[in-house]
């Protein structure tokens, strides 16, 4: 899998961020929906990856500083024909990684509490994610669940 920073303006890039917003929204309501669009994800403070094999995107990710030492996983998606194929396993160490190299201290992440985000959840836990509060300007909301890890 080639796993690479991502200027945001393929079509094919576009196309699986529109899904993923499509999706967020259809699994949470407006309010509680924090996925970024494609003009939020180009903000400097904001690396974007996009992930391909043979050509063919598969997946994507982000990791959002919010400060010198506290980064934010952002924008997993993996694509469609490509779900259960380990595609975000490797973005997501690929983000833990890079989040170890600038010298980051923690990386946290908001995600859904809905049976729809249970096995993003799972992933999460297996990385070594821990619930916790809500960080950053994010808000105790019953569709959300926080977590963070030192890394």
């Amino acid at each position: 899998m080639d796993i690479r920073v991502d200027d945001l303006t393929g079509p094919e890039v576009t196309a699986l961020i529109r899904e993923h917003l499509q999706s967020m929204f259809l699994h949470s309501p407006p309010e509680s929906v924090h996925a970024l669009d494609i003009e939020k994800l180009k903000k400097p403070e904001i690396t974007f990856w996009s992930a391909w094999e043979q050509g063919e995107l598969v997946g994507c990710g982000a990791l959002k500083e919010l400060d010198g030492r506290h980064g934010e996983v952002k924008s997993m998606r993996t694509a469609s024909g490509h779900l259960r194929k380990g595609v975000a396993r490797q973005m997501l160490q690929h983000i833990v990684d890079e989040a170890k190299r600038r010298g980051y201290k923690r990386l946290s992440l908001e995600t859904g509490s809905m049976a729809a985000f249970e096995p993003a959840r799972r992933l999460y836990e297996s990385f070594g994610f821990a619930y916790c509060e809500p960080f950053a300007d994010y808000i105790e909301d019953p569709n959300s669940v926080f977590m963070t890890k030192e890394v």
